[in-house]
C-alpha cells in the first residue's frame, strides 16, 4: 500500500487545529479554524475528494481519529461522509482500547507496535493508505521513511507557531513536485513524492 499524507498547512508549516477553535489547543494554540477562509469546494475540497476516492483505508493518530469519529458518522447521506464512514480505518494509540472504537471499521494499532504494523500494511498489496492531520504520527512516518506521497494544501497565512508534521532531526529528505494547483483564494495544492529513490520520505 502507498502511504499518502494529506494536510492543511500554513506558510510557516503549522498543521494544528485547522478545523475549529477547540480542535486542539495544546500549547495555548489560539488560531483554531484558520483554514476556513481559504477552503473552496472545487480545488481544496476536490483534493480531499480525490484522496478519499483513491484510498483503500485511512490511518490516524488518536486525537485526529477522535475528532473525526465525533463528526463524520452523524453526516451520513453526504457522499464524502459516506465514503469516510465506509472505509477501513486504523488508529495509532497507546491509550484507546477496543471498546473505544465506536467509528465503524476502525482497528487499533497499539502505540508500541505501531511502526512495525504500519510497515506490514505498507508492504501488503492494496491501494492508498491515507493519513489526514495526525501531526505526531506523520512526523514518525517521515522519520521512518514510510511516506510515499505528501499532498499539502498550503494556505496563505502565517500562524506564528503550532504543531508541525516535519521532523526536526537535521536529516535532508529531497522531494519531487508532482503536481501543483492554485485555488482562487491562493491555496497551493501541491503533491510531492520522494525524489529519485523509489523509497518513502
Amino acid at each position: 500500500m502507498r502511504i499518502v499524507i494529506t494536510e492543511f498547512i500554513s506558510l510557516d508549516g503549522v498543521v494544528q487545529a485547522p478545523g475549529g477553535p477547540e480542535e486542539d489547543t495544546d500549547g495555548g494554540f489560539a488560531n483554531g479554524g484558520w483554514s476556513h477562509p481559504y477552503f473552496d469546494p472545487e480545488v481544496v475540497g476536490g483534493a480531499f475528494d480525490e484522496a478519499t476516492a483513491e484510498a483503500e483505508a485511512l490511518l490516524f493518530g488518536r486525537r485526529t481519529w477522535q475528532t473525526m469519529a465525533a463528526a463524520w458518522p452523524e453526516r451520513a447521506g453526504d457522499p464524502f461522509a459516506d465514503r469516510m464512514n465506509s472505509l477501513p480505518k486504523y488508529v495509532v494509540s497507546a491509550t484507546l482500547g477496543e471498546a473505544d472504537l465506536t467509528w465503524s471499521g476502525t482497528r487499533l494499532l497499539p502505540g508500541a507496535d505501531a511502526v512495525a504494523r504500519i510497515r506490514e500494511l505498507r508492504a501488503a498489496d492494496g491501494g492508498d493508505l491515507v493519513v489526514m492531520g495526525s501531526p505526531t504520527l506523520v512526523r514518525s512516518l517521515l522519520s521512518e521513511g514510510l511516506a510515499d506521497e505528501l499532498r499539502l494544501m498550503v494556505m496563505p497565512v502565517i500562524l506564528g507557531g503550532g504543531k508541525t508534521i516535519f521532523p526536526g532531526d537535521g536529516t535532508a529528505r529531497p522531494l519531487e513536485l508532482v503536481s501543483s494547483v492554485t485555488s482562487p483564494a491562493g491555496v497551493q495544492v501541491c503533491t510531492y513524492r520522494p525524489a529519485g529513490t523509489g523509497a518513502g520520505v
